[in-house]
């Protein structure tokens, strides 16, 4: 049965526009630009070089240590391998192909004889080569999840919750693509060797819970779907395994710790196409909306697919049109252009034009607590703002600032308008900055005393 999580808002939902969308195929375009960091952990190394002619789901990007291979999105001439604009910031190395809309399939692509016959060892690796991550944004590599899981993880759930405003791409695949959907949670139910798999999906999406118990019904599947209470950021996995099993994550852990392993219904999705068909991440459905937007729809394009031209399929942006977001309203990131590429984890691009922007030109701390209610991760969001004002890092890290999932409620329900998300971004990277400095400190010292003792 369904639990509460702690604290938590309920901002407007925002879906009208798209909801009853249904999800439509864009037009390959001319050129894509595939950035080499598409994963949690380091980019990857391009592997191939300006001239070479690429076929569709050849990998074009090899990984090390933590992460994901990277695959073309379309057949046609290596154009450019070199630094271009992303959607988290700067430039990341990226693998520029034109086009030739042949779609000539890669000879590594290709399904097995019976995917019901294959060990938990072969999908797991078959999951790894198709490049699946985290595609609801956390882009944590799934091969990795589920191989780290095996053995450990009792509740494997299907993050169906979608509470961020606008975005509507996993509640029009619910509609759209429910045998697929439940075809990953069988698949998932196989590796990790559970008796059934969990699908949690907001009660606002009833429709989507319909087509979804419906299939699981033709086929019998091991799947039940849980209906769940709106409330953001129940699409946050400690929240969503602590709304379905009534288990906290502990401060600093994973779901895995409780026994849960969470995955996302668009990667659940490419789970099946992974493993039935051998097909690697090629492609993305992506939200575009806002008040910003002539036309919002759902769009599927190939992954590369400059934005702007998103935003060109949906009638172009109106002249109004103050601010760009990649992502939700809640999580996402501020962008300077449309001038970036949907990648895997692009869930939505939003435009905005309205008298939306609620920023305060004087933020002032009223010492209300309701920031403190608000957040879903036990923290104290006035102390951590006023230690990252004051630069008091050690103080940051006692406070768990670590722990903070960035959801934006705290910054939502501040009657002040602090940038309380923004500021704890920062508090993180001064966080990670010192404990580099100190570790490169103890291992000069290190080497120091080591030297004199040779000496």
């Amino acid at each position: 049965m369904a639990q509460a999580f702690f604290g938590g808002v309920h901002p407007n939902d925002m879906k009208a526009a798209t909801n009853e969308k249904a999800i439509e195929q864009l037009q390959a375009p001319a050129q894509v630009v595939i950035p080499m960091s598409m994963h949690f952990g380091a980019p990857c190394t391009p592997t191939v070089s300006k001239g070479d002619y690429v076929k569709l789901g050849q990998k074009i990007g090899e990984f090390k240590g933590l992460g994901a291979p990277i695959h073309a999105s379309v057949s046609g001439t290596v154009a450019a391998v070199e630094p271009r604009p992303y959607s988290m910031g700067g430039k990341v190395m990226s693998v520029v192909i034109d086009n030739d809309f042949k779609d000539d399939l890669s000879e590594e692509v290709h399904a097995p004889a019976d995917p019901d016959a294959l060990s938990v060892e072969e999908m797991v690796e078959m999951v790894k080569q198709a490049g699946i991550v985290g595609m609801g944004g956390a882009t944590f590599p799934t091969h990795t999840k589920i191989s780290s899981g095996i053995g450990k993880v009792d509740t494997v759930i299907i993050n169906g919750a979608e509470c961020e405003p606008y975005i509507t791409g996993d509640h029009r695949a619910m509609l759209e693509r429910p045998a697929e959907i439940i075809g990953g949670c069988c698949y998932l139910a196989k590796m990790f060797g559970v008796s059934k798999v969990v699908i949690g999906v907001e009660d606002n999406k009833k429709n989507g819970i319909e087509a979804l118990n419906k299939v699981i019904a033709e086929q019998k599947a091991p799947v039940v779907v849980e209906s769940l209470r709106c409330r953001y950021p129940q699409g946050g996995e400690k929240q969503l395994c602590q709304a379905i099993t009534g288990k906290q994550v502990p401060p600093g852990g994973l779901p895995a710790n409780i026994g849960c392993a969470v995955f996302n219904i668009n990667t659940t999705i490419a789970i099946y196409h992974a493993i039935k068909d051998g097909m690697p991440v090629v492609r993305k459905v992506v939200t575009v909306s806002g008040s910003g937007v002539v036309e919002p729809k759902n769009l599927e394009c190939p992954i590369g697919t400059p934005v702007s031209l998103l935003f060109d399929a949906c009638g172009g942006l109106k002249d109004e049109t103050f601010k760009l977001i990649a992502g939700g309203p809640m999580m996402g990131m501020a962008q300077a252009s449309a001038d970036f590429p949907v990648a895997k984890g692009t869930g939505a691009v939003l435009a905005f034009a309205a008298n939306e922007n609620k920023v305060s030109e004087d933020p002032t701390c009223i010492r209300c607590g309701r920031c403190v209610e608000a957040c879903p991760m036990h923290l104290e969001p006035l102390y951590l703002y006023l230690y990252v004002q004051k630069n008091r890092i050690e103080d940051l890290e006692a406070a768990h600032v670590m722990d903070c999932i960035e959801c934006g409620a705290c910054s939502y329900i501040c009657p002040g308008r602090l940038h309380l998300t923004h500021s704890f971004k920062v508090g993180k990277q001064k966080v990670k900055e010192a404990a580099a400095k100190a570790k490169a400190a103890a291992e000069a010292a290190k080497a120091a005393e080591e030297a004199k003792k040779e000496a």
